[in-house]
């Protein structure tokens, strides 16, 4: 009996060291999950920097010089002697115009300068006859053979064919500008480069019937390009201090603005904003600028597009990466960590511009503070617990992009 309650006891001990061992069990387990539950994700710490950020404004490229390339005469193409992208120089032969119809012209104006010359002649030949009868008149009168009245007749016979040399002579100068026009116009058979550019657009080839109203094309000088794009009547504001500088003045103090290709690539030359417009566009309310950027190599063209980059440099300015942030009905916010690294929403407010990868914060953070930048909008909520990253990678603050 004794052996049996004591066996008893030995079970019952056995029982309850099993409960305890995994009641111990399930209490770390728990604590091991809890501590896996615990995100961990980069955060930064934030300071006051010095940061140029670039805005970008859609622009229009143009040529500094685009000349439309129209017949001087009409006729059908006979040759096109150019093709489009082609670059050409200055007197280069661009179309070939029919020269047949021009080179009678220059004949029939060859023929009546001719026949002009012709006419002066014996104008002349008859003045010298006239002439030569007013002097034998003359000494018959003072030999009282003729009479006054016959004398006079010879005198205004020499006047008379003096008048036909002056009409001859006024025939012969209008058949020579006549003849100067004719080779003028067959001169213009070619239509030629009046300065250095590229080619655009050929619409008309040969066999096609033009005239003076015809567009050919368009000769682009694109040694330099122009970007042309719209500033609103704020940023115009910006630029002169609200007015309290001149246009002029502002223009000169910018500095060099870049170029985003489509692509998304930047253009190797830095540009210059050499005009900002004085007048708004009512219907906008904005103003038209250009930008002048050099095309050594003529990876631009004229009728292009890209984006004017303009640096704004922000002085001991919070800068924070753009993936820190989230948006709620138009506001900012970021989860801010606290000492125990517990994460709050925090709102803030941003300048204006920003070059698309950062923002300048005006308000709401200050130097010191620490936010995420891992997770937002998708792990972190408000008020969790998270274990920072460690690592110099985390811990720095947000690089805003330079221009380039």
């Amino acid at each position: 009996m004794t052996k049996i309650r004591n066996y008893t006891r030995v079970l019952m001990g056995v029982g309850l060291l099993g409960l305890l061992v995994c009641s111990c069990k399930g209490k770390g387990e728990g604590q091991q999950s809890q501590q896996q539950q615990t995100p961990e994700l980069a955060v930064i710490t934030l300071g006051e920097d010095d940061a140029t950020l670039e805005t970008g404004f859609p622009a229009t490229l143009q040529g500094t010089n685009d000349v439309e390339i129209r017949p001087q005469v009409s006729g059908f193409i006979t040759k096109v002697c150019v093709q489009e992208g082609q670059h050409v120089s200055a007197g280069q032969t661009l179309f070939m115009i029919d020269r047949v119809q021009l080179e009678a012209a220059v004949e029939a104006a060859q023929a009546q300068v001719r026949q002009a010359e012709a006419a002066i002649a014996a104008a002349r030949a008859a003045v010298n006859t006239a002439r030569t009868n007013a002097q034998n008149n003359k000494m018959l009168l003072d030999k009282n053979i003729i009479s006054a009245s016959a004398y006079q007749t010879s005198v205004d016979a020499v006047n008379q064919a003096q008048a036909q040399v002056n009409q001859a002579q006024a025939a012969a100068n209008a058949a020579s500008a006549q003849l100067v026009s004719a080779k003028k116009n067959l001169s213009f058979a070619n239509v030629t480069a009046p300065t250095s550019g590229i080619v655009g657009t050929i619409d008309y080839k040969e066999g096609a019937l033009v005239s003076p109203q015809t567009l050919l094309t368009v000769l682009s000088n694109n040694g330099q390009i122009e970007a042309l794009f719209s500033l609103t009547e704020k940023e115009v504001l910006n630029f002169t201090n609200g007015g309290r500088r001149s246009l002029a003045a502002a223009l000169d103090s910018l500095p060099a603005v870049t170029l985003m290709l489509p692509n998304g690539e930047s253009y190797p030359y830095p540009g210059k904003i050499t005009a900002v417009s004085g007048v708004l566009d009512s219907a906008t309310g904005s103003a038209r600028a250009r930008a002048v950027f050099p095309n050594p190599d003529g990876m631009l063209r004229s009728g292009g597009s890209a984006n004017v980059m303009l640096p704004n440099i922000a002085r001991n300015s919070i800068i924070i990466p753009q993936k820190a942030t989230y948006e709620v009905q138009d506001m900012k916010f970021v989860y801010t960590v606290d000492k125990n690294n517990v994460v709050h929403s925090t709102a803030i407010t941003i300048s204006d511009q920003n070059d698309g990868q950062n923002y300048i914060v005006t308000s709401g953070l200050k130097p010191g503070d620490r936010i995420v930048t891992e997770g937002v909008g998708l792990t972190v909520k408000d008020n969790m617990a998270i274990k920072p990253k460690t690592g110099a990678a985390a811990q720095q603050p947000a690089a805003p992009q330079q221009p380039k």
